[in-house]
């Protein structure tokens, strides 16, 4: 029996994000901290459970990257914004191409819907590792402005971040050149 579906547990996410937004604003650090792990473990349990009890549904493919999405971007933004007076500050550079990409994934999906039809574009593993960077990026960050100064290895993992972010923004841009080539062809 289940307690809690997928698709519930990826709501909560998205409902969390406003609550971040607010301690990030408030230097409420630690409770961000708490609210971006809880985060954190609904998209892991989301898929999770989806996949063993077979509870994909089409709400669940369309709704956890808009929550993965939202999540990034509102964290991205705030963790780059000088007047919040943070210790430690996502480079703006950094944000703008993180936002950038995403923003054009999804006017890409958008137009291949619009004009070829309804394209399913699964998560490539560059994809993924993008996202598993940019959250480790995030908490970083968070676990800086909480105890003060920059931990280690964080330049590596802000360069990280960047070149995983063009490099999947790319390989996304090539998959969706190649599909709708083939679709030229019929």
């Amino acid at each position: 029996m289940m307690i809690v579906s997928p698709n519930q547990l990826t709501m909560l996410r998205m409902a969390l994000v406003p609550f971040l937004a607010v301690c990030l604003v408030y230097n409420k650090i630690g409770t961000a901290i708490l609210i971006f792990l809880i985060a954190g473990i609904t998209d892991m349990l989301d898929g999770l459970i989806a996949r063993h009890y077979g509870q994909q549904t089409t709400l669940g493919v369309f709704l956890d990257p808009i929550a993965d999405k939202l999540l990034l971007a509102t964290s991205f933004t705030l963790l780059s914004m000088q007047s919040l007076n943070l210790a430690v500050r996502i480079p703006l550079w950094l944000t703008i191409s993180v936002i950038s990409r995403d923003v054009l994934l999804v006017l890409g999906v958008l137009v291949f819907n619009l004009t070829i039809g309804n394209k399913s574009f699964p998560p490539s593993l560059l994809g993924k590792s993008t996202t598993v960077v940019q959250l480790l990026l995030i908490m970083m960050i968070l676990v800086s402005n909480y105890i003060g100064e920059a931990v280690v290895l964080i330049d590596v993992v802000t360069y990280a971040t960047l070149i995983l972010t063009v490099s999947s923004g790319t390989h996304y841009m090539i998959q969706g050149m190649r599909i709708g080539s083939l679709d030229d062809d019929k």
